[in-house]
């Protein structure tokens, strides 16, 4: 991965102009709620299991969870996370199948079978087919960590549903669009559809009243 491909703050900057003039809807948000902020995660184990709690659930709800798991499991490493069965897990906040998936990523890792620290160096589809080989992974889990985690540029989950009720607003549809739809809408924005979907989350915590922080 080149480091043009990835963002850096210059980079962002560039990208939320070259954003303003291409779309008149982006470019509105920033005259109106100004620059979002480059949300940014530390890439490794601990951000994916969080990523994993967020599935289908309130990013409240999934911080609540993931705090309490990062009291218990000191630090939280592949190792350390298979020291807790499922009944500790489950007293913490995990689901049963939360506890799966995030028992089989913390056993890839320690089996040596996945190598988080290599994601860096690799391109996203290499990545993506590396995570997806885990159970519980899936497009959206591997487009939040290209993009929050790996700063990629270019990664856009276009299942999420903040973006797709975002876009919805913005563009003025009838109906919120399927993640096809967001995708052929968000090919306008190649190669910045990373600082697209942080604008999009941006204007979707402004106008729909959310007091929390997307991804933090």
């Amino acid at each position: 991965m080149s480091e043009l491909e990835l963002l850096t703050p210059a980079s962002f900057k560039d990208a939320l102009t070259v954003l303003a003039n291409l779309d008149n809807d982006l470019a509105r948000v920033l005259e109106t709620l100004g620059p979002p902020p480059m949300w940014k995660r530390e890439a490794g184990f601990a951000t994916l299991v969080k990523i994993i709690l967020e599935q289908q659930v309130s990013l409240a709800a999934a911080k609540a969870v993931f705090n309490r798991l990062s009291e218990i499991v000191k630090p939280l490493t592949p190792e350390n996370f298979l020291t807790f069965d499922d009944s500790q897990l489950r007293l913490i906040g995990f689901s049963r199948q939360k506890s799966l998936y995030c028992r089989g990523l913390a056993e890839s890792i320690v089996k040596g079978e996945l190598d988080l620290g290599n994601l860096a160096a690799m391109d996203d589809n290499v990545i993506r087919s590396q995570l997806k080989r885990i159970k519980g992974i899936g497009d959206w889990t591997v487009d939040i960590y290209l993009l929050m985690a790996l700063q990629h540029r270019d990664a856009f989950p276009r299942g999420d549903l903040g973006l797709i009720i975002a876009a919805q607003q913005l563009k003025g549809l009838a109906t919120r669009p399927t993640p096809i739809q967001l995708e052929a809408i968000a090919e306008n924005w190649r190669p910045w559809r990373a600082v697209a979907a942080r604008i999009l989350w941006h204007y979707y915590l402004n106008t729909q009243g959310k007091t929390i922080t997307v991804y933090q």
